[in-house]
């Protein structure tokens, strides 16, 4: 007979040597401690982190979707370079497309059980330090993430979902609060709160218009912070 429990321990340590490398990579990303186009070398990293290349491998995959590191033919992995304003703008642009009607969608079947799991990332994001490194701002993050994650799963369209997972979220953005920490974390706050209050009062049109003012702050707020004009 065979014992689940033998096979399903391998694979959940390489997921958290994967999550792990992941993780670590991203982290000297964000700081900067990896200059833009820089080559990244995967034995390098591996020896640094004291893994193997495969996980090193994995983890830029998954990097090269969020635009984080960019694969050249023949040539392997490089930083991508700060976004520009510019860019930053045409991002935001793009969720608008998507997110609002993510939100209308998900508020037309809300349960009690979405709209406890997004007000527990807004309380998590009160929660969160701000600080100037990605170690501090980490948690902050991530809720934010999961706030519009969780919208975009509930919006029970898996070809919208997945449009939606290759815009790679915030994480340019967040680059930018590397040294300065998260400048606009009560804005976000009170934009996310107020999404979560058309999902309460059952208000799918006014769930879209929430997001989309939302979206349009952290768009102005996102050119502001990289210091330039879209």
């Amino acid at each position: 007979m065979t014992d689940h429990n033998s096979l399903r321990a391998p694979m959940l340590k390489r997921k958290v040597l994967a999550d792990y490398v992941y993780e670590e990579i991203l982290s000297s990303l964000i700081d900067g401690r990896r200059e833009p186009a820089g080559t990244i070398s995967i034995d390098g990293l591996a020896r640094e982190l004291n893994v193997s290349q495969t996980p090193v491998r994995e983890a830029l995959a998954r990097l090269e979707h969020t635009g984080m590191v960019r694969r050249v033919a023949l040539k392997g992995y490089t930083v991508a370079p700060l976004s520009t304003a510019a860019e930053l703008a045409q991002l935001v642009d793009a969720r608008l497309v998507i997110e609002p009607t993510n939100a209308e969608w998900a508020c037309s079947r809300a349960t009690a059980e979405l709209c406890d799991a997004l007000r527990e990332t807004i309380e998590r994001l009160g929660a969160s330090h701000t600080g100037a490194t990605y170690a501090e701002f980490r948690d902050y993050w991530k809720a934010d993430e999961d706030f519009h994650r969780i919208i975009a799963e509930n919006a029970d369209n898996p070809f919208v979902l997945a449009a939606y997972k290759t815009l790679g979220g915030q994480i340019q953005r967040f680059r930018y609060f590397a040294g300065m920490g998260v400048t606009d974390a009560e804005s976000a706050i009170l934009e996310h709160t107020a999404i979560l209050q058309a999902f309460l009062d059952r208000k799918p049109e006014r769930a879209r218009e929430a997001m989309v003012e939302h979206l349009q702050g952290v768009k102005s707020r996102s050119v502001r912070d990289s210091g330039g004009t879209a």
